[in-house]
């Protein structure tokens, strides 16, 4: 266990170990050990929630147990409720156009490029106007930050590096192919222009310090953005070569198997085989970003990620042909990136596939002992609003759904058509169940007490395995009766035409959760040692948060609420439901 996680350990009790630790209550105790229970979990969350408050600020961590993950903010962990705005959003005059759209959203970070172009026009030359202006802004409307830092890749290209960079080749080499010509990417072997990088990204991250260091503001930075390179499996100048040809170091030899039938040393293509070259770009990139990084962490030690442009999670692995960015951190080169940059916390997936195996298979590849699940970009149509339930369902650190603001711009057809509050609204329902409750669902996800779901495609049932309890999610559901008994209805519940539903729960104690959901019904058995025990509901509130984090009680669920399982329609709500069995 980190120093930061055993010190938020001890600073937030976990009092819901305290509570019973058998569903089978004695007939007469079983209301008074309820309200116990009730009491119990009411008190740690509003406990949790001012105890942090009251935490000494401490600067952001990543923080890790057992292979669980908590990005740490005021003491505490932090649940990402995220935005990234469009690209060319990160000026001061389009400002005014981004804070409408979060306010609208729930959202309590915003995502947002700064540029190496924008900083630093001319040599040496720093202007940090519009990192003020952000600052000062996201302040005003209680945003916290995560900068995007657009230097010598985005999306593979240089297009942010300043002109004095990108229209030098003699100073800031680009790379080559084998027949000597150019390609339009920096090259990694690049000193210069790595040192050009670093200064800026170091002069950034001091002024970051020197303004934001009491208040926190900024809690991440991402380094550079999708790195790699598409149509070109790596450098072929000269220095490149001569790496190629070198042995390849012990920490990447330690973290990533040799190739069938290759050599345990060597240069790349002895051990690696048709591996080797992607194998080589993604060290050339994971160490020069390492440099990078590590002097910004140095100067100002901010919790550090990458993205990703993703290669396609279902196609068996396979040596690169043209068909991803090269040398990117995809999932097949995590270990590599790793051993090659310590200093970045953790590596995202950009996930604009729709289809619901693929993202599902995407969640499942980024999310690793060694590598906490943080989605920094995804599609913002309506059909990716589902998924912030699988997300944050699964120990996710959160999400930003890309091109939330009201600039104009749409990237349909990887995300919603127009950009007004229709893109807004999907995910706005979402955010609206977790936002009161943030820090404490955070904190349960760090214990590895949340679970969730998202709709398939086929709208197919999902069993969520809660070891002595097993929960079912079915969709497409209406809220009276089980499908059987009208065998003739083809009706279907209005907008369930597209799959948008999804549940999210949260064990609380042994017998008592909270369960949010939209689209989808949830029913109950019992699991392992309880396999032979009925589990009925014991009681089932509806209610909410305030903004305090303690819970309101709205109304009792019961009878024909309850009769068929727990039905969530095109409303979000949220549930407190106990369990028992008989």
């Amino acid at each position: 266990m980190s120093g930061t996680a055993k010190q938020y350990h001890q600073v937030i009790p976990l009092q819901t170990k305290t509570l019973t630790k058998s569903f089978l209550f004695p007939h007469r105790r079983r209301a008074a050990y309820a309200s116990l229970a009730i009491g119990l979990v009411l008190s740690c969350i509003v406990r949790a929630t001012a105890q942090s408050s009251m935490t000494p600020s401490s600067m952001p961590r990543l923080v890790e147990e057992n292979g669980r993950h908590a990005l740490m903010v005021d003491g505490a962990p932090y649940l990402i409720l995220g935005a990234q705005a469009n690209n060319s959003s990160n000026y001061p005059a389009s400002l005014p156009k981004i804070w409408p759209a979060l306010q609208q959203l729930g959202a309590n970070t915003l995502e947002i490029p700064v540029a190496w172009e924008q900083i630093e026009p001319e040599e040496s030359r720093f202007d940090f106007t519009y990192v003020d202006t952000l600052l000062e802004q996201a302040r005003q409307n209680n945003v916290r930050l995560i900068l995007v830092w657009f230097g010598t890749w985005k999306n593979t290209s240089p297009a942010y590096a300043p002109g004095w960079v990108k229209f030098n080749n003699a100073r800031f080499p680009r790379m080559k192919r084998a027949d000597g010509t150019y390609v339009n990417c920096l090259s990694p072997f690049g000193e210069t222009t790595r040192e050009g990088d670093k200064a800026a990204f170091v002069a950034l991250m001091r002024h970051i310090k020197n303004v934001d260091s009491d208040q926190h503001t900024v809690i991440m930075v991402q380094v550079e953005n999708e790195a790699g390179t598409y149509g070109l499996v790596r450098d072929y100048s000269e220095r490149a070569n001569q790496a190629y040809n070198a042995p390849v170091p012990k920490a990447i030899l330690k973290a990533m198997p040799a190739f069938a039938g290759g050599k345990a040393t060597g240069s790349w293509p002895e051990v690696f085989g048709p591996y080797a070259d992607e194998y080589f770009h993604a060290w050339a990139i994971a160490s020069y970003v390492e440099e990078i990084a590590k002097a910004g962490r140095q100067v100002y030690d901010l919790p550090l990620s990458m993205n990703n442009a993703l290669r396609d999670p279902l196609t068996p692995l396979a040596p690169w042909h043209s068909d991803f960015a090269s040398g990117g951190p995809t999932y097949d080169v995590i270990s590599l990136y790793k051993a090659a940059a310590p200093h970045i916390d953790l590596i995202g997936p950009d996930i604009y596939l729709a289809d619901s195996k693929k993202f599902e298979t995407v969640l499942k590849q980024f999310h690793r002992a060694d590598n906490a699940l943080y989605v920094p970009e995804m599609g913002n149509g309506a059909e990716f609003a589902r998924y912030a339930f699988s997300i944050l369902g699964q120990q996710g650190l959160g999400l930003s759904p890309f091109g939330m603001d009201f600039t104009g711009y749409s990237n349909f057809p990887l995300g919603a058509k127009t950009a007004d509050a229709a893109m807004i609204e999907p995910f706005a329902k979402i955010y609206a169940l977790f936002k009161p409750i943030a820090r404490e669902w955070a904190r349960l996800s760090f214990d590895g007490k949340v679970y969730g779901v998202s709709e398939r495609d086929d709208h197919a049932p999902q069993i969520l395995d809660l070891g002595d309890i097993k929960a079912t999610v079915t969709y497409r559901e209406w809220q009276f009766g089980e499908k059987e008994a009208f065998p003739n209805l083809k009706d279907l519940p209005a907008g369930t035409e597209i799959p948008t539903g999804g549940v999210a729960l949260a064990r609380l104690s042994d017998t008592q959760f909270l369960i949010v959901g939209a689209h989808a019904r949830i029913k109950f058995d019992g699991a392992g040692k309880l396999k032979d025990n009925p589990v009925i509901f014991d009681r089932v509130e509806e209610g909410h948060f305030d903004t305090k984090g303690q819970w309101v009680f709205e109304r009792m669920w019961n009878g024909d609420q309850t009769d068929y399982g727990l039905n969530f329609t095109d409303q979000p709500i949220v549930l407190k439901v106990s369990l028992r069995t008989y």
